[in-house]
């Protein structure tokens, strides 16, 4: 992963980076976090679309087992806040708000996923956690080691954003409250690594 890295005078406004977008190579996904591009290859190992694929699954069949009106979007649905200067691509994320037929973005997530491999943990990590922390209607970010289970969840409480202890066993449960939701760690990684707890 790479990220531009411009002159603060140099950042982006949301409006430049959806005109840019107009010119960028297919090959190449674009983020803007905090005014700044990130750019990376598009595609990823068998390995992260299949825990996306499992994250996906197991929350669509839960909300829609819930009767919930909350919907499950991953890796090509932006998400955008103008005023921070944001367009991500989350590898999943729970909305739960309206949505109209030409949408093709939202600005208020509940819940987002991020899959960490080597390259893009440290973006993950700090640069995009703090841009993510910024909205308003997100409540927890879910950070999911791609090559090892390791799970770290970070949630908004009343006095700001605490860290969980890492979920490591295969039998640890993944526990989200907001959309009284939960999952084995061995659900996550399910034909990705073998139960190793």
């Amino acid at each position: 992963m790479n990220m531009i890295r411009p002159q603060r005078r140099d950042r982006i406004d949301l409006a430049d980076f959806d005109e840019m977008l107009l010119n960028k190579p297919e090959e190449e996904k674009w983020e803007l976090i905090d005014g700044r591009i990130i750019k990376s290859m598009v595609g990823a190992r068998w390995e992260h679309h299949l825990i996306v694929s499992n994250i996906q699954f197991a929350l669509e069949n839960h909300l829609r087992g819930q009767g919930s009106k909350c919907r499950v979007f991953r890796e090509t649905f932006f998400l955008k806040k103008a005023s921070d200067q944001l367009a991500a691509l989350p590898d999943v994320f729970v909305h739960c708000g309206p949505l109209t037929p030409d949408q093709a973005s939202v600005d208020d997530a509940l819940l987002l996923f991020e899959v960490l491999s080597p390259g893009t943990a440290a973006n993950d990590r700090m640069i995009k956690r703090v841009a993510y922390q910024r909205l308003e209607s997100l409540q927890s970010y879910v950070l999911v080691e791609r090559d090892q289970p390791l799970i770290d969840i970070y949630r908004r409480k009343s006095d700001g954003w605490h860290g969980d202890p890492p979920l490591q066993c295969m039998s640890d449960r993944l526990r989200l409250p907001e959309i009284d939701f939960e999952m084995t760690l061995a659900d996550v990684y399910r034909d990705v690594i073998s139960d190793i707890s």
